[in-house]
């Protein structure tokens, strides 16, 4: 999976990078928050980024709000990393749109647990997305018969949106997913063949 490591202290860039490939994560790093935007918001984006809170060109709140900004079924897991550590830093980070809130100096292994949740999330995420898809994909091809609809009391031919009038049959085709064959009902069977039913006894 691939991680943005957008930090602009290159000592802090350097241990996230070294910490990440030792977790077999594929790295992509900057060091200011304009090109983590543009990373972002390209369509390739990596799946999960973490963003300093202060750098140069947008902070990482800035990211953060203008990624949840965006209309797109591809949200990727933003870790906001920081010095902050007040109960309303917590609060803007999360209000911004972070899922999730690292304080510097960071512990390794509390952030690969934390990277782990975010593949879990994410993986859950485009899954669910992928069945949205599936669905829509689905319904496309479902024609329903809905509404009213005028058939005539005598012949049973159905009038259709043109104002043409066709056989029930091929109206139910048409409009549907079903495919209808041929049968006699007990009914039919005994008032048009009666001879069948004798045959069969």
């Amino acid at each position: 999976m691939r991680v943005l490591i957008a930090e602009d202290d290159p000592t802090s860039r350097t241990i996230l990078e070294l910490c990440l490939e030792d977790q077999g994560y594929e790295i992509e790093s900057v060091d200011n928050g304009l090109e983590a935007w543009n990373r972002m918001k390209a369509e390739d984006h990596p799946s999960i980024a973490i963003l300093d809170w202060m750098m140069p060109g947008l902070t990482g709140l800035e990211v953060c709000r203008r990624i949840r900004e965006r209309a797109s079924d591809n949200q990727p897991y933003l870790i906001l990393l920081t010095v902050r550590d007040e109960r309303d830093d917590l609060l803007a980070g999360l209000d911004a749109g972070a899922d999730d809130y690292i304080i510097k100096p960071f512990d390794s292994e509390e952030l690969r647990a934390r990277l782990r949740v975010g593949e879990r999330i994410h993986g859950l995420q485009a899954s669910l997305n992928q069945r949205v898809r599936e669905l829509e994909a689905a319904l496309k091809h479902i024609n329903t018969l809905q509404g009213v609809l005028p058939i005539c009391s005598h012949c049973h031919k159905i009038r259709d949106d043109r104002e043409v009038w066709l056989k029930l049959e091929q109206y139910i085709q048409e409009h549907s997913m079903a495919k209808l064959s041929h049968s006699l009902c007990p009914e039919c069977q005994a008032h048009y063949y009666p001879e069948t039913i004798k045959a069969d006894e």
